[in-house]
């Protein structure tokens, strides 16, 4: 039987191969492709001028979730066909056009690159740390799944907070409190493709892309506290 997500543009569908491994394989094609329009977006939002076109720091805040909330629910529904796949790229695109103010703000400190590069390659770790966990685990993770939609709400509302109080102990807690629950993330959402609770490619790569920025982000703020000598 065809799965419903039938655009295999890496023909990686195979005879023999169950469901659950052909959308597992094209999430992890989607998620490597996504970086592409994403590192385009950021080298777009280093030759423009972010901050005098959202002089407004709140104006950034809402252009961003705006965008970017409004791509992921067009991307759900159209999570079966080619435009759910296109529309995942143009939200990369927009993510890594809104990160470039923090990449700018890493690379100006005196251990920029390093902190950059520090933060990719632990990125990179976790993810081939918990994807590891997560094929070899026989756990539906139904805890974990309870425990993510919980801390998502205080993450969110720990966020909301952030924004009026502006504190620095606070804004640590929150990109570590991320660090962890992406990382779970990424857990339970490879877990759940393996175990069949997953049938799109593309929600699965949004979902792992997601994570990863987050983690991404995180850790570069977690870095440059404690490493920029400024």
């Amino acid at each position: 039987m065809k799965s419903r997500n039938t655009y295999d543009f890496t023909q990686l569908g195979q005879a023999g191969d169950n469901q659950q491994t052909v959308v597992l394989r094209k999430a992890y094609s989607l998620l490597g492709l996504s970086f592409l329009p994403c590192a385009a977006g950021a080298y777009a939002g280093n030759y423009i001028n972010f901050y005098a076109l959202f002089s407004n720091s709140w104006l950034s805040v809402v252009a961003f979730f705006i965008l970017a909330y409004g791509l992921m629910f067009a991307i759900e529904k159209n999570r079966y066909n080619n435009l759910g796949i296109a529309l995942l790229m143009v939200f990369t695109f927009v993510i890594g056009f809104f990160i470039s103010p923090l990449l700018q703000l890493a690379v100006a400190s005196a251990v920029g690159s390093q902190i950059v590069g520090m933060a990719a390659l632990m990125t990179a770790a976790v993810f081939f740390t918990m994807a590891t966990i997560a094929h070899r685990s026989k756990s539906e993770m139904k805890g974990i799944g309870q425990f993510l939609v919980v801390g998502g709400v205080v993450l969110i509302i720990g966020m909301i907070l952030n924004m009026f109080m502006h504190l620095p102990v606070l804004s640590l807690t929150i990109a570590a409190g991320f660090v962890i629950f992406s990382s779970l993330m990424i857990m339970w959402q490879i877990r759940t493709v393996i175990a069949g609770g997953e049938d799109s490619a593309t929600s699965a790569a949004l979902t792992l892309f997601v994570s990863l920025y987050n983690i991404f982000t995180s850790l570069i703020q977690i870095l440059l506290a404690i490493m920029d000598n400024r």
